[in-house]
C-alpha cells in the first residue's frame, strides 16, 4: 500500500492547498489512503463539522488531532460518526478514540493518534499507550501495517518513541511544531519524522500572522493569534510505502503555492 500523511493543517490557507493539490497529488503519486492531522484546521484552533467535510471532500480518509482536538465543540459527534480521531493517551471516558484499523490496498493498517507530555495539557503516559496499544494490534487483531501520528512538542520524546517502537510499526511522524524537520529515515522497516511540518501559511510564524508572536517575544504580553488573510502557502506531505507491516520506501514532498514541487527521499539504513 502506499499511505500519505499531511501536517497540521492551519486554517483556511491550509485547506485550500488541500483544496488545490491533494487529488492531483493522490494521482500522481498512486496514494491509497491519506491521513491528516485537523488540529489547527478551522481558524488556527481545533475543527468545525464544516471544515471537516470540506476536507474529506478534497481526498482526506482519515484526520488525527492533538491539543486543540477539543476547541470546537461541534467535534464531539464527529469522532462517532466521521473518521476522525484524537490522541488516545486522553483519559477512556472522553469521547472518540485514539485508534482505527482500516482496509487499504488488500491489507490492513492500524492509525494511532498520540499525544506528548512536556508542554502539553494532562494525559495519560503516551509511552506505555503505545507499547500497549501497538502490543494488542500485532498479536490480538494480526494487524502488521501500523502508522502513528505523535503530536508532541519536544523531539527528544519523539525521537525516544522511535526507540521504543522501531521494527513494531511501519511509521512514526511527529506533528505539532509546525517546523519540519530533516531527519526523515527508515530504520528496521520503521520509517520515522521527527515534525513534517505545517501545511498552510510558510512566510510568518508557524502559520500564523507575527504582529501578535513577535510582541510576545519583544515584551512577554501575549495576544490572540491569527490566521493572515494573504500569504505565501505550502503543503507538506510524507508518502510511505508499506506492506507486511514494513516501510520499504519513503519521500517527503513540499509543494508551493507557485506550482514549484522539492522532494526528499528517506535515509534507509542498512
Amino acid at each position: 500500500m502506499k499511505i500519505a500523511f499531511i501536517g497540521d493543517i492551519v486554517g483556511k490557507p491550509g485547506r485550500d492547498m488541500l483544496s488545490r493539490y491533494l487529488t492531483s497529488l493522490r494521482e500522481s503519486e498512486g496514494i491509497d489512503f491519506v491521513i491528516a492531522n485537523y488540529e489547527n484546521a478551522s481558524h488556527g484552533f481545533g475543527l468545525t463539522a464544516k471544515n471537516a467535510s470540506e476536507l474529506f471532500s478534497y481526498g482526506v480518509d482519515v484526520m488525527t488531532g492533538g491539543n486543540h482536538s477539543w476547541d470546537k465543540k461541534d467535534i464531539l459527534p464527529l469522532f462517532e460518526s466521521h473518521e476522525i480521531l484524537r490522541p488516545h493517551n486522553y483519559p477512556e471516558e472522553l469521547p472518540g478514540t485514539g485508534c482505527r484499523v482500516y482496509n487499504v490496498a488488500g491489507e490492513k493498517l492500524a492509525i494511532i493518534n498520540l499525544l506528548g507530555h512536556f508542554a502539553m495539557p494532562y494525559s495519560d503516559n503516551a509511552f506505555r499507550c503505545a507499547k500497549e496499544t501497538v502490543d494488542s494490534i500485532r498479536t490480538i487483531d494480526e494487524v502488521k501495517n501500523i502508522f502513528i501520528d505523535f503530536h508532541a512538542e519536544a523531539t527528544s520524546e519523539k525521537r525516544a518513541m522511535m526507540m521504543l517502537l522501531q521494527g513494531e510499526v511501519s511509521g512514526i511522524v511527529g506533528t505539532h511544531t509546525h517546523v519540519g524537520t530533516d531527519d526523515l529515515q527508515i530504520a528496521k522497516g520503521t520509517c520515522y519524522l521527527s515534525d513534517i511540518g505545517l501545511t498552510g501559511c510558510r512566510d510568518n510564524v508557524i502559520g500564523m500572522d507575527e504582529k501578535v508572536p513577535l510582541k510576545q517575544f519583544l515584551t512577554g504580553m501575549k495576544g490572540h493569534y491569527e490566521i493572515p488573510k494573504k500569504c505565501k502557502k505550502i503543503l507538506q506531505m510524507l508518502v510511505m510505502e508499506i506492506s507486511e507491516g514494513v516501510c520499504s520506501h519513503a519521500y517527503k514532498i513540499k509543494q508551493y503555492d507557485n506550482g514549484d514541487i522539492v522532494r526528499t527521499e528517506a535515509y534507509k539504513e542498512e
